[in-house]
């Protein structure tokens, strides 16, 4: 029960977000959900695998780079899911630390149950 209400929350956070930043934009509500699930895919099977192959780059800039990698993925999201757009890096990039902060302040509001 606490995955698919989590599942809502960040679908939630990222309708915000869409709303928030004039460059991104998302079809509704099905969007929203069908986005956060592939996020969450995409962070769970890609991004280690990126994560290791760019590690000495990692290491040179102290982790900023990660935050490059976030919004990367972000990005290639925007072209998978249909109602998804973003319509440049930057507003993937802001966008990915902006979802990352709310999603991490439902994690911490959830666990808290």
């Amino acid at each position: 029960m606490k995955i698919i209400l989590r599942w809502l929350l960040n679908a939630g956070a990222l309708l915000l977000i869409a709303n928030y930043l004039p460059t991104m934009s998302l079809g509704g509500w099905y969007s929203a959900l069908i986005t956060v699930l592939v996020l969450g895919l995409v962070n769970a099977l890609i991004r280690p695998i990126i994560f290791i192959l760019s590690l000495p780059i990692n290491i040179l800039t102290l982790g900023l780079f990660t935050f490059v990698i976030n919004a990367v993925l972000f990005w290639f999201v925007s072209t998978i899911v249909k109602g998804f757009t973003v319509g440049s890096f930057g507003a993937a990039f802001f966008a990915s630390i902006l979802f990352s902060i709310l999603s991490f302040a439902i994690n911490i509001l959830l666990k808290k149950e």
